[in-house]
């Protein structure tokens, strides 16, 4: 149960296509290794074939499984456009390739094309492991040239070994139509494997934007609020120095009205700091919505979160909103988000609770947490996050009303 939380739940909806695309392509490359395996123990083989023909045949096969694993890891990185093709790897792969099905048709030999166990389903196995990664690293006729040459070369051998004229076309259809059918799957899977990679790199890309355009935002908005103001402070501070130097009394006026200037501008710089940095409580619920079921998590909203709070307490309560809703979308992988809102004369408690729970023994990381505790405890509120059970996550802010706070009203929204 713990390697299934670590290696599956706690990863995100990407990384889960990717461990499945992944695991699937091994999976076909170790299957055709099994069916070799099976063949070299059945009766009629173990019967005809030496012991050590076939030991050396199951040790062969492995040692295909592996170099057929290790060149489809670099042929998904060369599709993928991360990693460049190993040459030596593809010659030590098709070498394998051949002294393996040499082995296969060894034993079919000793033992009797007649009496082989399942002979299409093995050849086609023995092409399997360097076929499904050789698709991935040369263009598309270059593979079908491949399967075609593999797929007479097999059936010709079992014609030299004594194959019947039905037997060789079983081994060229079954090695062609297998060989063909596992190519095609493993393309079209590392093709839906760049897709998603493609759609991680927008996402990223589009949060660095948004990121980018907060900050032009924000200077763009400084500028607006100091540059006139700058303008006006300098030419006044010029005329109060030329009425200073000339001895006119009215460079007394000028400096009061640069002073006024001046603090008129901090004000304006505070208040768009203050706007910058407050939460409201109502827009953030909105925008914690709207951002987790376009993310495809079903949010729901329980209380009455238009009653009136404190301002302090508003803007706490949307940090924690805030932030909460960011530490969904990035641990674990929640289907389901619900936010609760519910207070007293006394206190109000909001509850933030999903279904993606982080692997056993971790926290949504990072300063966020710690920030949030600071300013709840600024307002004699506390933060408590962590693990309910059932695979749940839930975060707890309480804060405290004053005498004079209004209460909300539970019940559903």
């Amino acid at each position: 149960m713990r390697w299934r939380t670590w290696g599956w739940r706690g990863r995100t909806g990407f990384d889960k296509v990717d461990l499945y695309t992944r695991g699937m392509l091994y999976s076909l490359v170790w299957i055709a290794v099994l069916i070799q395996v099976l063949m070299s123990v059945t009766r009629p083989v173990r019967a005809a074939a030496p012991t050590a023909l076939i030991v050396l045949t199951i040790l062969l096969a492995v040692a295909h499984g592996i170099c057929g694993t290790a060149l489809t890891a670099r042929g998904l990185a060369t599709y993928l456009g991360r990693g460049a093709t190993d040459r030596r790897l593809v010659a030590v792969a098709a070498v394998s390739l051949v002294v393996n099905t040499a082995a296969v048709l060894a034993v079919a030999y000793r033992t009797g094309m007649r009496e082989f166990p399942d002979p299409g389903y093995v050849f086609s196995a023995c092409v399997v492991p360097f076929s499904c990664a050789f698709v991935l690293i040369v263009p598309g006729w270059v593979s079908t040239l491949q399967q075609a040459a593999v797929s007479a070369a097999m059936s010709t051998a079992v014609g030299l070994l004594g194959g019947g004229s039905a037997l060789v076309a079983t081994a060229f259809l079954t090695t062609a139509f297998g060989g063909g059918m596992m190519a095609v799957a493993t393309r079209t899977s590392a093709w839906t494997l760049g897709v998603m990679w493609k759609l991680r790199e927008a996402k990223d890309m589009e949060a660095r934007l948004a990121v980018a355009e907060e900050r032009l935002r924000f200077g763009r908005d400084m500028h607006d609020v100091l540059g006139r103001n700058l303008a006006v402070i300098a030419l006044k501070g010029e005329l109060a120095v030329e009425l200073a130097q000339r001895g006119n009394p009215a460079a007394v006026d000028q400096m009061v009205e640069v002073m006024r200037i001046a603090r008129a501008s901090q004000q304006e710089v505070r208040d768009v700091v203050r706007g910058y940095r407050e939460a409201d409580l109502s827009t953030e619920l909105v925008g914690a919505q709207g951002v987790l079921r376009a993310a495809g998590i079903e949010c729901a909203v329980e209380g009455d979160e238009s009653r009136p709070l404190p301002a302090p307490v508003q803007s706490a309560l949307g940090w924690v909103v805030r932030e909460a809703a960011t530490n969904v979308l990035r641990h674990g992988d929640p289907r389901r988000c619900t936010i609760r809102l519910r207070a007293s004369a006394h206190a109000v408690v909001l509850e933030v609770e999903n279904d993606g729970a982080p692997r056993a023994g971790s926290e949504p990381g990072g300063s966020g947490l710690a920030g949030l505790r600071e300013r709840l405890r600024a307002l004699e509120g506390s933060l408590d996050a962590g693990p309910a059970g059932n695979g749940l996550f839930r975060l707890t802010a309480e804060i405290p009303l004053p005498r004079t706070g209004a209460a909300l009203s539970e019940g559903p929204r």
